[in-house]
């Protein structure tokens, strides 16, 4: 390693961020610039440890301590060659990874971990900065149309693979951006959405075609797609949300999170408030949470962004509610190092202001006589092991109303949408109604493949990355088959 000694010398560091107070006013970054001294002395935290546990904890298997080492020796074009053999999207994952390969790091088994997204964001932007990177179109096309569908991380993977592996790909959109969850679910003040278009100019550069506003499915019929196309790739991520059907759910001022996220990320952008991620016309208009009691119902990220988006409006009050107990504030003894471990964590947006409850159940949305939401119904719970699984049990005495002008359901996504293409396609589910797929080849159909969270499931960003990478190689073996891909393999080699 650059540094052997680093780890004891210097400490965790994380970029400044903005005043709490300062930030609400505005949907900009909440960090500060950082400079390249400050990612050298991070990177001289990685220990020669040996065995580095952070390979497995990434979903990517990024090959991190040798980007940290070239970091350290400020060596930034090959630290970006290295990260960038792994992970198409660096400047997202550094930005909104809740970062599993720090969990797993080996100096975080008695100090804390080395800073491994905040590098990853230092590398990818001093490649950009710097010109290190740079549209490389493929020198030999093989012929073969891709049709990838759905535009989120697993989709501009897969896109950006298939078409590094010279096939012609066409990725759909059914939105009017580019981006999937990354442009319409995720606020701005964590990732600003000039670094999605700064990438999508590069993949553009080296052949990749984009076409937003086209429902595959219904402005595309699944039958011409197949024709047209020498292989689909449906990335079309996990879009039905989970609901709360208790009563009183058809009162105005009770929607899905993503329905208010997507139209504060239009409004940043200068588009009009119309339709949502998904294209569908938006029922209630404009959702604002100005002047109003928030009650976000789920505890994990997107509820997170629905806090910082909620102060953000100017709401009178955020409350965050979570049916589930509060995590420990270390990490539980049932995931020791280098599990992810199960712990409770305070978010930029907590830190701007949210009463956080646990353990609570919402039983009832209660509506004044003009059918608004005015309060919801909620009581306290308390959870018990019986035989192995837990059990929630209401406390009595503890149900109450508390004033909520605007609900949102934050309780993750169920799966993908079956009505209209997948239906069409003739596709079968899992279980969980997700896209059923052998090494992400559907079932039903062999020129067909899944990958992202249609597939897996809702999931992490890095996660999708690695299924639409994994996806694309599986799909490149189908279309060129194992010696094909050999004789390939030898041509470019003989055209660089």
């Amino acid at each position: 390693m650059g540094k052997p000694t680093g780890f004891l010398e210097f400490t965790r560091e994380l970029p400044k961020k903005r005043d709490p107070q300062q930030r609400i006013h505005d949907y900009k970054e909440i960090e500060m610039p950082h400079s390249e001294q400050d990612s050298q002395r991070q990177a001289a935290r990685c220990m020669d440890c040996g065995t580095p546990f952070c390979h497995s904890g990434c979903p990517l298997g990024n090959i991190i301590p040798e980007f940290n080492d070239a970091v350290y020796e400020q060596n930034w074009a090959y630290a970006y060659e290295i990260l960038s053999s792994t992970n198409n999207f660096p400047e997202f994952t550094g930005r909104i990874c809740p970062a599993p390969c720090e969990a797993s790091c080996v100096l975080g088994i008695n100090k804390p971990p080395v800073a491994i997204e905040f590098i990853e964001k230092s590398i990818a932007e001093v490649a950009f900065e710097h010109g290190y990177i740079t549209p490389k179109p493929p020198k030999v096309r093989t012929g073969k149309q891709v049709a990838v569908v759905g535009s989120g991380p697993a989709g501009l993977a897969a896109a950006a693979q298939l078409n590094k592996a010279g096939h012609t790909v066409t990725l759909f959109e059914r939105a009017d951006q580019i981006g999937g969850l990354l442009r319409y679910g995720i606020p701005d003040f964590k990732l600003e959405k000039w670094t999605i278009d700064r990438r999508l100019a590069v993949m553009e550069a080296e052949g990749v075609t984009f076409k937003t506003g086209v429902n595959v499915g219904v402005d595309l019929k699944a039958k011409d797609l197949l024709a047209d196309f020498d292989l689909v790739m449906l990335t079309g991520g996990s879009t039905v949300p989970r609901d709360l059907p208790i009563p009183g759910r058809d009162l105005k001022g009770i929607y899905p999170a993503m329905e208010f996220l997507s139209q504060q990320n239009k409004r940043n952008a200068n588009i009009p408030v119309k339709v949502d991620h998904r294209g569908e016309v938006y029922g209630d208009g404009e959702l604002l949470a100005t002047g109003k009691n928030v009650v976000v119902i789920g505890g994990g990220d997107t509820g997170s962004d629905c806090v910082g988006t909620s102060n953000r409006h100017g709401a009178t009050s955020v409350t965050q509610i979570e049916l589930m107990p509060m995590p420990p504030k270390d990490r539980a003894e049932s995931t020791p190092w280098p599990n992810w471990p199960m712990m409770l964590r305070t978010s930029t947006s907590h830190e701007e202001g949210c009463d956080r409850h646990w353990s609570i159940n919402t039983k009832e949305f209660i509506g004044d006589e003009n059918g608004n939401l005015k309060a919801l119904r909620i009581v306290d719970l308390t959870w018990k092991n019986e035989n192995g699984r837990m059990q929630m049990v209401e406390l009595p005495g503890s149900e109450r109303d508390v004033p909520c002008e605007l609900a949102l359901l934050a309780a993750g996504f169920l799966h993908p949408q079956h009505n209209g293409l997948l239906d069409d396609l003739g596709l079968e589910y899992d279980e969980r109604g997700n896209v059923k797929a052998t090494n992400y080849q559907t079932t039903t159909n062999p020129k067909v493949f899944a990958a992202g969270d249609m597939r897996r499931g809702q999931s992490l960003v890095v996660w999708a990355i690695s299924e639409g990478r994994e996806a694309a190689r599986a799909a490149d073996l189908y279309l060129m088959g194992e010696s094909m891909l050999e004789a390939k393999a030898v041509s470019m080699i003989a055209v660089e």
